[in-house]
This record gives structure tokens, C-alpha cells and sequence, in this order.
């Protein structure tokens, strides 16, 4: 059990995740981090549906459940959902590599990206990658080792009392708040969408599993807190940028290295990861193309090579690519890299009440309603008309925090509509017993 809790807790402790809890730290203080540390109550939630889905509904993967319940339709636009989250994992991870070469703008910056995501999919292309769960551990040993080295090179520059550091921030819903009541209200939705997380839920037997997930929430949960005491410090230190690239800096060449290194290799990871899913979503989930030959090893797939080539080898490979093109374009259009996770969030979230509301039996339509809605509030938001009067509080994130809220009533009504507007059908189709007696 304890090599799937670290496989499930490095699989969400990559480049971005502890760069943008180290940004939310050096920004809100420690309101920050732990608003960004919340996004962990995902494993908790996803753990327990995911086993009630295998031991009560039988269900053999997600992909099962949505097509043996809404149909192949569903299953279509949940895995271009998959696709949308993917699409983000490539370029909010490369900008992290980036800013370690230069700023945005600067030619080594871009150079730098494009270099690292070509290698990483020359790597990818040699042969696919299954994501290991022995990889998975001594990544996860490796990010500890890194941990302890940052904070060892912090505490003697405050003296050893954290009570400075902690004391970072104000606890209001404009200095952090609202981004905290978004990733509770967003922990509902967003494990679901992340092919790499949920695969691992079908791992192990169903009781081994929930424990690894309820144990990976708050060991998760306290890696990004103690990370984000990076950009605490930094709060402190008067330092502005990237958190992790000018702490490091302040504290000196040695640290700069080693952050750079965890860096490199947890994009890597994470790229390698993400590229193997797209190929999976392409040739098995959705089936296109020939018959597969695609096998499963540890939930990810593994794209089988041999001297001979079959289709679904190079559609695999033609996806890779793909993805690579997609997700490298926004680099160049100066995207936010926090923005990965609140846009995606707020974009799935649709899906909230078809996995926690799963044992209803609802239409088809349900889904596509529930889903819809959350899809058009997050274009909404994304392409910036949310309107902005429907923030109840001030600050940052007030925006993500209306839509959020305005989505999770409207999802979980939309979704239950159709099976009131059923059972009224039903009541007033049935005949009237005119003796009760």
C-alpha cells in the first residue's frame, strides 16, 4: 500500500503543482498554501467513489462506467474532457523548465521549452512510457530529499522560528479565501478528469485502494504546505517572480541546481505520463483505428514496439505528436500557469454529480445537461465574461469563486431534473385508486 500512496501523491506533485503552491505562498502567505493544498481533498473524494463504483456497481474503469450508464456518447466527451487536461499538462509544465533559462520573452526562455519537449517526446516515441510504480516511489523519495534540503537552507535564515513564516498572509477571502472555498468546491469534480489519478484506483483490490487514497489526501496535502513555505520565505525576503527560481537564487548556487534538477526530472515525468494518455485515449478508449494492440501495465499505457510496426503503434505515436503540437502553442501566448488547474476546474465541473451522485438512475440526458452547464460557465470564464456584479466577495479569484459556486448549484439541478420531470411522468401516467381502503 504504501508504494501506491506515494505513486498517487508524486502523480500530483509535479513541476506545476509545487510551482504554483510555492507562487501562492510568496503571494498570499500561508493562506495561500493551504488554499492550494487543498486541492488534495480530491484524492479523498475520488478514493471513495471510486471503491463504492468497483464493490457496489462492478465497474472496471471510468470508461465503463460512463458508457455502460449514458452511453458511447458520454464516454466521447468525457475523454475530450481527458483531452483538455492533457492539452494543459504539456505547457504549464514546459513554462515551469522555461523560466529556469530566462524570463517570458527572453529567446533562451522559449528555446529552453521547446528543446525539453522535444527530448522528452523523442524519449516518449522511443518505446511509450507506463508509469511505474517503482518510479513513482523513488520519485516521491527524491521530492522528500529535495524538501529537506530547501527547508534546511530556510530555517537557519530566520533563526530556526517558523512563527515569522507562518504568520504570512491574512486570513480574508480577498488575500487567498477565494481560492480556498474553490478548490473544496472543485475537489468535487476535478480528480475525475485526471486519467493518471483515477487509473490508479483500479490498481489494487477496492479496500487496499481506498486506504492509499484517504492516506495520500493529507500527505499530499502537507508536501504542498511545506513547499509553499518556499514562497513564504520569499514573501519575507521581499523576492518578486517565480517563487522556486528566485528563492533558490537568494539561497545560492547549490540550491538553484537542485531545485532546477527536481525541476526537469518531475516535467519529465509528468510529460511522459501525459503523452502515454493522450496515445491511450486515441487507441483504446475511443477506439480509433485498427484493433488495438495497446496493453494496460499499472492503469497507463504502454505502446508496444516491435520491429515491425502495426497502425495502432503510429496513431499512438501520430497522438503524441499531436499533443505535443497543442499543448506547446500557448507558451507563446504568455498564459498563467495557476491557470491550468482554476480553468480546467472550472471547466469540468459538470462533472461533480455524475461520479458523487453515480448510484442514481438518471437519463442519459442528466449528463449532457450537468456537463454542458459546467462547460459553458467555464468558457465563460475563461474568454472573460463571467459577470463580474455576481461576485459576492472582493479580491482575487472572486470571479472563480462565483462561477464555481453558480456551477455547483446548477450542475447538481440540471443533473436531477431530468429524473424529477421522470418520476412526475411517471406518478401521473399511473392509474388512480379511487379506494384507498
Amino acid at each position: 500500500m504504501a508504494a501506491l500512496i506515494s505513486s498517487l501523491v508524486i502523480s500530483w506533485l509535479f513541476a506545476k503543482s509545487i510551482t504554483n503552491g510555492a507562487n501562492l505562498g510568496l503571494e498570499f502567505g500561508l493562506v495561500g498554501g493551504v488554499a492550494y493544498a487543498a486541492y488534495y481533498l480530491s484524492f479523498a473524494v475520488a478514493g471513495w467513489v471510486i471503491y463504492r463504483m468497483r464493490t457496489v456497481g462492478g465497474y472496471a474503469s471510468i470508461h465503463h462506467f460512463l458508457s455502460s450508464k449514458f452511453g458511447r456518447g458520454a464516454m466521447v466527451l468525457f475523454s475530450l474532457l481527458i483531452c483538455f487536461r492533457l492539452f494543459n499538462e504539456v505547457w504549464s509544465n514546459t513554462l515551469v523548465i522555461g523560466s529556469y533559462f530566462g524570463g517570458v520573452g527572453d529567446t533562451a526562455y522559449y528555446v529552453s521549452i521547446v528543446v525539453f519537449t522535444l527530448l522528452t517526446l523523442a524519449y516518449s516515441l522511443k518505446g511509450g512510457m507506463s508509469s511505474s510504480i517503482l518510479t513513482d516511489v523513488i520519485q516521491m523519495i527524491l521530492f522528500g530529499v529535495l524538501l529537506m534540503v530547501i527547508l534546511g537552507a530556510i530555517l537557519p535564515r530566520v533563526d530556526y522560528d517558523v512563527a515569522p513564516i507562518l504568520s504570512t498572509g491574512e486570513w480574508t477571502m480577498a488575500t487567498g479565501g477565494n481560492l480556498l472555498l474553490v478548490a473544496i468546491l472543485q475537489s468535487f469534480s476535478y480528480p475525475f478528469h485526471d486519467p493518471v489519478l483515477t487509473d490508479r484506483g483500479f490498481l489494487s483490490d477496492p479496500k487496499t485502494t481506498l486506504r492509499a487514497f484517504l492516506w495520500a489526501t493529507p500527505i499530499g496535502f502537507i508536501c504542498i504546505l511545506l513547499f509553499s513555505v518556499v514562497g513564504m520565505y520569499g514573501q519575507l525576503a521581499g523576492v518578486t517572480g517565480q517563487a522556486p527560481v528566485e528563492v533558490a537564487k537568494l539561497l545560492g548556487g547549490p540550491i538553484l541546481l537542485v531545485m532546477n534538477f527536481i525541476m526537469i526530472t518531475s516535467a519529465a515525468s509528468t510529460l511522459d505520463s501525459t503523452f502515454t494518455s493522450f496515445s491511450k485515449l486515441a487507441v483504446v478508449d475511443l477506439r480509433v483505428g485498427a484493433r488495438s494492440r495497446v496493453q494496460s501495465l499499472d492503469g497507463e499505457a504502454k505502446i508496444l514496439t516491435s520491429s515491425k510496426l502495426n497502425p495502432s503503434v503510429y496513431l499512438g505515436r501520430l497522438a503524441m505528436v499531436t499533443i505535443v503540437i497543442l499543448g506547446t502553442i500557448p507558451v507563446f501566448l504568455d498564459p498563467a500557469i495557476l491557470s491550468a488547474t482554476t480553468v480546467s476546474g472550472a471547466m469540468v465541473f459538470g462533472l461533480a454529480p455524475v461520479f458523487c451522485l453515480w448510484r442514481l438512475s438518471v437519463p442519459s440526458l442528466s449528463f449532457y445537461l450537468s456537463v454542458g452547464f459546467g462547460l459553458l460557465c467555464g468558457l465563460f470564464y475563461a474568454l472573460g465574461l463571467w459577470p463580474t456584479s455576481w461576485a459576492i466577495t472582493g479580491g482575487k479569484y472572486a470571479d472563480l469563486l462565483s462561477v464555481s459556486l453558480v456551477e455547483f448549484v446548477g450542475c447538481f439541478v440540471l443533473y436531477l431534473v431530468p429524473l424529477l420531470f421522470r418520476t412526475s411522468t411517471a406518478s401521473t401516467s399511473a392509474p388512480t385508486n379511487i379506494n384507498p381502503f
